[in-house]
């Protein structure tokens, strides 16, 4: 996806222009720095193209009014750091924010087909021309990268000169420049041609670039090169194998999100004006000591009372993973999960909510008895919520979520102490299946033996992706987890449908392990979309029941059918069964697991064999 062009700048009142220190490229939404166009990652603006910079400068860069500072204590806990910064805002009157650093350098020219260094073009200031040709350059198709997340130009030189001088690292010494043309005759690499004025090699095609082996053939390695930091950062040592990538594939960034919801006591806010001080408070257990602490770091009042101080306390430590002295991040993030879900399962019906409240989750109104002969349980309505969602880091080549040894690139290159986030205020529908039947249904064994197919070709996923398959995390695949997945996705089609919501602006948030079977379906955008009522009127259990009737009856079915239905694999290396774009699949941007371990027939079963389906007596009456 390209970003707008940037727009005019409007002069104000007294015809002055808003100041800015460097020439705007474009314009980025907020959420997009998070997902789509975060450190690291290339952005196409027109016809050129740019790395987004590190965050090591953005501390004056970015405005604090356009990129103000937000909180949420859980969420910082488990990524140790002091606080989060919205990126920031890009209006008329803006300052420098996001900033971008030319990448790649090499460009060509359709007019003279020369391929060179973006500066020796010689374009006029501010412009991406030829200097002679006066045509717009265009970027290089294709950079090198590493697992280790650097990044760098294609080597044209060695390319063209593989022949003659294999793996020197020396590029230009023929005395020739590089030319770089289309022969036309078909769209595949073999068209590109790339040839030396040298004349002492024959040209070459592009064909063959991308095997795995083509870089180590000509004997190059990872110089270690991290353009997103500037020309004054160093390259690390590295020397990992390199590949060829288009400049626009997705395995040249992937970002490593993680997110959370704020849940009481940290939801209110009162908790920020102490954000910074919560890890030397939790060294003492002693009042006194906390009362002294306080004293000696804020003045008269203290912005929460000595009691809301220790119940805070209180609530993080009982927050913290059990069962391991140093908990892994894994852990740790699955109990900030599980604290979740309690939470969701009790909601704050009898609190006093304040005018600051981020969460309000409320049993509805009707008997939720009615959802029994389905096999739900526990319906709530989530009026409020608040999600923050942080940059972690960001890999290339590699899929963070797929391994547990994953390099994750970090945004600077000087540790910070806070993250890039956006915040999602909106509402949601929770519920879980009833334990004692999804307990009998799971341990069924022509269901236990579905659900191991598919964790076995998504192990086999995982093994693959991994730097290091012994080290390569488990599968999450379990018949409770296919099943409540497969369901979150045909009720956000349902809903799409019933109520109006786009499915794009719907997201699942699953609970699903040995002691948690419930998912959460919450508006994903914060605009007209996000928070007007009308998804949490869906979760009434009347309203709702027949929802998850209805919802049923058209899984029942695909336009796909037979081959949807009677597949042995689908989707990425097979991880689905029963499962396609027909029926259950979602926009990516609704799905926590990127459309994998999905199958209806867990929910609704088969024509030959009705009993795999948890939902299978609703289904056929």
């Amino acid at each position: 996806m390209t970003p707008p062009p940037s727009r005019r700048r409007r002069t104000g009142a007294r015809d002055t222009a808003p100041a800015h220190n460097l020439l705007r490229r474009g314009a980025v939404r907020r959420a997009q720095v998070i997902t789509t166009y975060g450190v690291g990652s290339l952005i196409a603006v027109d016809h050129e193209s740019f790395i987004v910079s590190g965050l090591d400068d953005a501390d004056g860069s970015w405005n604090h009014r356009e990129a103000p500072r937000i909180h949420e204590r859980r969420l910082e806990r488990l990524l140790e750091v002091d606080h989060f910064r919205l990126p920031p805002a890009s209006d008329e009157d803006s300052t420098d924010g996001l900033r971008v650093r030319r990448f790649p350098l090499m460009h060509s020219c359709p007019e003279c087909n020369e391929l060179q260094r973006h500066r020796d073009f010689a374009p006029p200031p501010g412009r991406s021309v030829c200097g002679t040709c006066e045509k717009e350059l265009v970027p290089s198709r294709f950079v090198v990268a590493c697992e280790a997340g650097h990044l760098d130009e294609f080597p044209y030189w060695q390319w063209v000169h593989r022949s003659t001088d294999r793996g020197s690292g020396v590029s230009g010494k023929c005395g020739g420049r590089l030319m770089m043309r289309t022969s036309g005759r078909t769209s595949s690499l073999r068209s590109i041609i790339v040839s030396c004025t040298c004349g002492k090699v024959p040209e070459v095609s592009m064909e063959g670039s991308f095997r795995r082996s083509a870089l180590k053939d000509l004997g190059l390695t990872c110089r270690g090169t991290r353009p997103w930091l500037g020309g004054t950062v160093p390259a690390e040592t590295c020397g990992r194998p390199l590949r060829t990538l288009q400049r626009g594939s997705s395995s040249v960034w992937q970002p490593v999100v993680k997110s959370a919801l704020s849940i009481p006591p940290w939801s209110s806010g009162r908790a920020d004006p102490l954000a910074g001080h919560w890890e030397k408070l939790r060294k003492y257990d002693d009042r006194k000591q906390i009362e002294s602490y306080l004293d000696a770091v804020f003045d008269e009042p203290w912005p929460l009372s000595l009691d809301d101080v220790l119940t805070l306390l209180a609530a993080e430590r009982e927050e913290e993973a059990e069962g391991e002295a140093a908990p892994s991040f894994d852990h740790r993030y699955r109990a900030l999960r599980n604290k979740e879900y309690e939470r969701l399962r009790a909601g704050n019906d009898d609190s006093e909510h304040t005018r600051n409240e981020e969460f309000v989750c409320e049993s509805p109104l009707g008997d939720g008895r009615v959802l029994e002969p389905l096999g739900v349980t526990g319906p709530m309505l989530v009026k409020k919520l608040r999600e923050v969602r942080a940059l972690k880091a960001f890999t290339r080549l590699v899929d963070a979520e797929s391994t547990s040894d994953a390099t994750e690139v970090p945004l600077s290159a000087k540790p910070l102490r806070w993250l890039p986030a956006m915040e999602v205020r909106g509402e949601g529908v929770f519920l879980r299946l009833d334990e004692e039947r999804l307990g009998l249904w799971e341990k069924t064994e022509a269901v236990a033996r579905r659900a191991e197919r598919m964790r076995r070709a998504h192990q086999r996923i995982l093994d693959q992706r991994a730097s290091d398959p012994t080290r390569a995390v488990l599968s999450p695949a379990s018949p409770r987890m296919v099943l409540l997945h497969t369901l979150a996705h045909v009720l956000i089609n349902e809903w799409s449908l019933d109520a109006g919501y786009p499915a794009a602006s719907l997201r699942e948030r699953l609970y699903a392990d040995d002691a948690m079977a419930g998912l959460l379906v919450y508006t994903a955008t914060s605009d007209s979309e996000g928070s007007l009522g009308g998804l949490v009127a869906q979760g009434e259990p009347d309203r709702l029941a027949e929802t998850l009737r209805s919802a049923l009856r058209r899984a029942e079915w695909c336009s796909a059918d037979p081959l949807c239905l009677e597949a042995e694999a689908s989707g990425t290396s097979g991880a689905n069964l029963a499962a396609c774009h027909a029926c259950v699949m979602l926009p990516e941007t609704s799905c926590e697991h990127n459309n994998v371990l999905l199958d209806r027939a867990l929910l609704v079963g088969t024509p030959d064999d009705p009993a795999l389906g948890y939902f299978e007596h609703v289904a056929r009456h």
